[in-house]
């Protein structure tokens, strides 16, 4: 077995910005309102021609142009989403035949708001397996189109954008010297709260018991955060950073703290992106590293959860 690293990562919003005042104007809130309840403050929305794989395919070529490749050197394409509206083909095929990929192996995951890093863990079982050399992760998501504008309480949290991971494989002289470049994956559900986030009917909608999710994850997550930590030899004081899916203002910041990583920059990215479901780490992640304010090699905490009530978390360097 081999080890992995990400070599490279890239992201995209679309260019409409939607405020809270805009908001306003929609259903019965305000930025008072918004801001006091969940943290955020704008949110970027795709045009009805924009669909999910243009958005995923965008974040996917700036993650190739920043790790110098084409995209004939990916053989394994994961897309996490919960947003498709077509069944077939599905979205990663549609993202390499934008690319103009030739014969890679594509696949959609659809794990809602924990979708990246259960694909993360994908791409690097894949790897250390010998099923794949270097796979293109994306977390791309619409949420403006399954999102229900006259409920105040979720339509003020839904945002689009994607987020690009590329992972690729480490020989094993290199891998004996080094720190794992993604850790061992601690992931699950609670099947019996699946219906506590749910995007369904016909056409499809968002919704969810907000009190739920938010009493089970700042209880129960922190723990489970930790055990992460545990799998990957990190204190959470070493921790460089901390990305949990994107959700509430209220559910991560209070999370970072008792998750014990006092050291390390917590992703805010909700504020002004709001919640992109399978994007929402990626997206934050990618921008952290552009900005400079994670540097290379450093220990990040990734953790996603939401729709089923599915978990996954990670250590990752960045690259």
């Amino acid at each position: 077995m081999t080890g992995t690293r990400i070599a490279a990562l890239g992201h995209y919003q679309p260019a409409k910005v939607l405020t809270n005042h805009d908001l306003a104007e929609l259903v019965d809130t305000d930025d008072a309102w918004i801001t006091s309840r969940v943290g955020i403050r704008t949110r970027h929305v795709a045009g009805p021609d924009e669909p999910v794989d243009e958005l995923a395919a965008h974040a996917a070529g700036k993650a190739l142009a920043t790790a110098g490749l084409v995209p004939d050197d990916i053989d394994l394409v994961l897309v996490a989403t919960s947003t498709a509206i077509d069944r077939s083909p599905n979205t990663a095929a549609r993202v390499a035949a934008r690319l103009g990929m030739t014969s890679p192996a594509t696949m959609d995951l659809n794990v809602v708001c924990a979708g990246f890093t259960h694909a993360l863990a994908t791409a690097d079982h894949a790897v250390r397996a010998g099923g794949a050399h270097r796979v293109l992760v994306i977390g791309a998501d619409k949420m403006t189109e399954v999102a229900d504008w006259t409920d105040r309480t979720t339509c003020v949290l839904v945002g689009d954008g994607a987020g690009a991971a590329i992972v690729e494989a480490v020989d094993d002289e290199t891998a004996a010297g080094e720190a794992p470049g993604i850790g061992p994956v601690l992931w699950g559900s609670v099947p019996e709260m699946g219906n506590a986030v749910r995007i369904e009917g016909t056409p499809p909608r968002f919704a969810q018991e907000g009190q739920s999710v938010y009493r089970w994850a700042t209880q129960q997550l922190p723990a489970l955060a930790r055990k992460t930590c545990e799998r990957s030899g990190i204190a959470p004081e070493e921790l460089a950073g901390v990305v949990l899916h994107q959700a509430n203002l209220r559910i991560i910041e209070p999370l970072a703290a008792k998750i014990g990583a006092v050291n390390a920059i917590v992703a805010r990215d909700v504020v002004d992106s709001g919640n992109t479901s399978a994007a929402s780490i990626p997206l934050a992640l990618a921008k952290l590293v552009e900005r400079g304010e994670l540097p290379s090699g450093a220990p990040v905490l990734l953790f996603g959860f939401g729709g089923n009530l599915s978990y996954a978390g990670q250590v990752v360097r960045v690259p």
